[in-house]
């Protein structure tokens, strides 16, 4: 039963949630991508705490976001080529993930103080609103729970075997799920909360995301060199 229940979460359930990411994602960007503008309220209400609570949000997200996924899908030859053993990965993770991780874990409870204690922002609020920074909040927890136990081996043996559960999933490799059945509880909590974020993301106003205008980051930098000159 546990084998049927871990094969379930952690070799089908990453590509029914990579599913509903990717299309629901451009579903809602055809369909209805003004709805996941933010209301006024983001704004309008929250003072200082709000800022601070926005910018160390997203200031953490990025960095944890870009260094899951180039340490999980960065092959270990590359890594080793450039004189950075699995061990010394590991060590990078754990300060650097504990690091940032605070960061946005301290955004985040700010963030969902407000949106519980301000009345006009719990007005104006959806129930996703809140469960997003709840379930946010949970993955960053289990995150930095994951330090605990991985500093009891720092072999970066764990870490390969979670690096070899990713990429054997993103080359559609049988037998993903059985590199991790020996991996802790919370490691498995961890990455089961990641990809239920990815599962309800569409729903939720992260995806504005996709409203960044990335063209005009290029824009900009072609002005200030063309004024340079």
């Amino acid at each position: 039963m546990y084998t049927y229940f871990h094969d379930l979460a952690f070799a089908v359930f990453p590509y029914i949630a990579g599913a509903v990411f990717l299309v629901g994602s451009l579903i809602r960007f055809e369909k209805s991508q003004y709805t996941w503008k933010s209301n006024t309220t983001q704004f309008t209400s929250g003072g200082r705490s709000f800022r601070w609570g926005i910018n160390l949000f997203h200031i953490g997200i990025i960095f944890l976001f870009f260094g899951h996924l180039i340490g999980l899908l960065t092959p270990e030859p590359v890594y080793n080529a450039v004189g950075l053993t699995t061990g010394g990965k590991q060590l990078l993770a754990i300060v650097s993930g504990g690091i940032f991780g605070m960061i946005t874990l301290v955004g985040v409870v700010i963030l969902l103080h407000r949106r519980l204690t301000d009345p006009y922002v719990r007005k104006t609020s959806y129930p996703m609103d809140t469960f997003i920074l709840v379930l946010l909040a949970a993955q960053l927890v289990t995150g930095l729970l994951t330090i605990t136990v991985s500093t009891g081996h720092l072999d970066g043996a764990i870490l390969s075997q979670i690096q070899a559960w990713a990429q054997a999933l993103v080359t559609f490799q049988t037998g993903a799920a059985a590199t991790i059945y020996d991996v802790h509880w919370i490691y498995k909590m961890h990455m089961f909360l990641g990809m239920l974020m990815f599962l309800v993301f569409p729903f939720t106003r992260l995806v504005h995301i996709w409203s960044v205008p990335y063209g005009y980051i290029w824009r900009a930098w072609q002005v200030v060199r063309m004024r340079a000159v």
